[in-house]
């Protein structure tokens, strides 16, 4: 491990991406303790302890904790995540944006384009909805001057800094090294691991927490870990073959080789995905806050009830399969396997190949959307509960049977979520995964003696 990490500054390439990359995020926390004027924020910090567990606590844990401080990066990344879904969804049913796709580099562009339009689109609107929810918030003591001049300037300054944590992650994707969008997601939550400790520490010193509700903690989260790790590493190898030929002088092909299908191919995208989704319509509500349907929506969508668990399930099922279909196509894969005198032992080239293929990939993608919703729902269970009461007919026959903490939960801190695991150990690898790619080019020595680290992607 000591020369791994000593190689990557031996080269000078490498080196620069990767400065450049602390660099950014560096940029990034420091915008972070920029607050936006005109804000209470002893007001603010208590209302969000008591909303740390609901959804804002979900929204607050995907800004880096810049929600809950009121920030000028404030809504984090989750617009430009939501207009992205948007138009790969588009893609699909409107047939200019499907022509514009496949028109490569240049469509790619023009779709980017629409993206960040869209991005400051749902920045507007969700940053009304936040500035018409703190002045509604305990009364009017969040906000010091109400009205339309803090309104206007919360919209400007809100979507600002969402556009300019845009900018950063392509910047990072671009000169750096890794995913930059989901480094950005990764350094807010890491940041506030270290808190969340010691925040443990102290409810053990006070009596809250018990040690051996510790110890059932630390056992979860390395069960969690290492199943994720197992998991995001394993890949259904499918035999491929190339038939020989002769080019010029040369006997080609004749080798055989494998096509690696990933277990979790999604990686970690449809759970942001599914919690964009969920998290969007609890922004709208905020702005009708008061009103009897609004408050019903904002309770129903939050962790812990039946309906927000059965939307979540529900959106990472639906997600993985959707972004699977966008980034692997069998059809794309058979075609060019055919071209290059390739084939699968047993199956006829071409249209054969790629029903096999997509048939494969359907039961490794089933298999990866219920790992992904276990991970994400299985840990908010044991820290919020599962409010079986709310379950219709048969919730307070339920209630009377099961333990109480199935309904209470195990109260332990929100960033030990399944999610947030998930993010951190899926953008660590992919990170890990892209250094050892630039090692390898240049012969230096890898993370792991036996290869080469299995990335998602």
């Amino acid at each position: 491990m000591i020369t791994f990490f000593r190689n990557i500054f031996i080269v000078p390439e490498l080196r620069k991406r990767i400065i450049f990359t602390f660099l950014m995020l560096a940029v990034y926390r420091i915008g972070s303790q920029i607050v936006i004027p005109g804000i209470n924020m002893e007001a603010l910090a208590e209302f969000f302890e008591q909303q740390k567990s609901g959804i804002l606590g979900f929204i607050d844990m995907f800004s880096g904790r810049n929600m809950s401080r009121m920030t000028i990066f404030a809504l984090g990344i989750m617009p430009y995540i939501s207009a992205s879904i948007i138009l790969q969804l588009l893609q699909v049913v409107w047939p200019y944006l499907e022509r514009i796709s496949k028109e490569g580099e240049l469509g790619k562009k023009k779709i980017t384009q629409y993206t960040r339009y869209g991005t400051v689109v749902i920045c507007a609107i969700q940053a009304f909805g936040i500035a018409i929810g703190l002045e509604k918030m305990m009364s009017g003591n969040v906000v010091l001057n109400a009205g339309w001049g803090f309104r206007f300037l919360t919209v400007i300054t809100l979507t600002t800094g969402t556009v300019f944590i845009m900018w950063l992650g392509e910047q990072i994707s671009e000169r750096g090294i890794g995913n930059g969008i989901s480094l950005i997601i990764f350094a807010g939550i890491v940041i506030g691991l270290v808190p969340a400790t010691l925040g443990v520490i102290e409810k053990l010193g006070n009596g809250e927490m018990t040690i051996i509700t510790v110890i059932l903690m630390l056992a979860i989260m390395g069960a969690i870990i290492g199943f994720i790790v197992f998991v995001e590493m394993g890949q259904r190898r499918i035999p491929i073959s190339y038939a020989k030929r002769i080019q010029g002088r040369k006997m080609l092909g004749g080798q055989s080789t494998f096509l690696p299908l990933k277990v979790n191919t999604g990686g970690v995208i449809p759970i942001i995905f599914a919690s964009s989704v969920i998290a969007f319509p609890g922004t709208i509500a905020s702005i009708f806050r008061g009103n009897a349907i609004a408050d019903w929506i904002t309770r129903q969508l939050s962790p812990g009830m039946p309906f927000y668990d059965l939307l979540f399930v529900t959106s990472i099922i639906f997600f993985t399969f959707f972004y699977v279909s966008i980034i692997f196509n069998p059809t794309d894969v058979a075609d060019n396997l055919k071209k290059n005198g390739g084939f699968i032992p047993g199956i006829r080239a071409g249209k054969n190949t790629s029903d096999y293929i997509d048939k494969v990939l359907s039961r490794l993608t089933f298999i990866g959307a219920i790992y992904l919703a276990l991970i994400a729902l299985v840990p908010e269970i044991f820290m919020n509960g599962f409010k079986v009461a709310e379950i219709p007919f048969i919730g307070g026959v339920l209630y009377s049977i099961l333990p109480e903490w199935i309904s209470t939960g195990m109260g332990l801190n929100f960033y030990f979520g399944g999610t947030s695991i998930l993010i951190v150990v899926g953008v660590a690898m992919d990170t890990v995964q892209q250094i050892e790619a630039q090692l390898t080019m240049r012969n230096y020595e890898s993370f792991s003696k036996k290869g080469r680290m299995k990335g998602r992607k």
